[in-house]
């Protein structure tokens, strides 16, 4: 009678199986760390609701899309055929996820970045935390179409450096501290076609105590 009993529940242990194994590479949109309009006047509440309703959700749908394809996939060639679809629905996703956290409200110390070790990392390779500022606009105001302006930890030089990425791609050769969209989707409501005023108003929503555990994390 055990035996039957268990026989019988196998069929739908096999069902919740497949369905764990299916939920396993579905990813879901993560909630704001505060509300839509708490980045105002440098952000407005329009932006940011189009910003992660609308294109951060599309990432996400976009990348459970091709990750379920992949997994039916039939051959290594049809594998081969959507690593562009994983390479930008993931890496929009993947850079998202930090943009949201890499933003504070002015009330909860948005764009303050108090002295100790992050500061001191940024004036000995930058001169000054305004010269990294103008250096870190210009090189991401020059992006040519879509991408993303980044500080990042360079592990090999020990240093922190400004780097771009072009589109969706994510930052593989260094760790992020900073990560800026320059997409027009992150602006153009706001600062229209003038990337220099949004790159200007952002630093002061910028969570600096986030790229502050960011940069202890990497150099430990």
């Amino acid at each position: 009678m055990f035996s039957i009993a268990r026989s019988a529940l196998r069929p739908s242990l096999a069902r919740g199986l497949a369905a764990s194994a299916s939920r396993s590479y579905l990813h879901t949109l993560p909630a704001l760390p505060y509300a839509y309009n708490a980045l105002e006047p440098h952000i407005s509440e329009a932006i940011m609701k189009l910003h992660h309703d609308k294109h951060h959700q599309a990432y996400v749908t976009g990348l459970n899309t091709a990750e379920e394809s992949y997994a039916k996939a039939p051959s290594v060639k049809d594998q081969i055929a959507l690593q562009a679809a994983l390479k930008f629905n993931g890496g929009g996703h993947i850079n998202h996820s930090l943009f949201w956290k890499n933003l504070a409200p002015v009330n909860e110390d948005g764009g303050k970045l108090e002295s100790g070790a992050l500061k001191s990392a940024i004036e000995r390779d930058f001169g000054s935390v305004e010269d990294f500022k103008k250096k870190f606009n210009t090189t991401t105001a020059a992006i040519q179409g879509s991408g993303w302006g980044w500080l990042g930890y360079n592990s090999a030089t020990k240093k922190l450096e400004i780097v771009t990425t072009a589109n969706q791609d994510p930052l593989l050769s260094h760790t992020p501290i900073i990560g800026i969209d320059i997409w027009e989707h992150a602006f153009y409501l706001q600062y229209h076609n003038v990337k220099a005023d949004y790159l200007t108003a952002i630093w002061n929503v910028i969570n600096f105590k986030e790229a502050e555990k960011r940069f202890a994390e990497a150099t430990i």
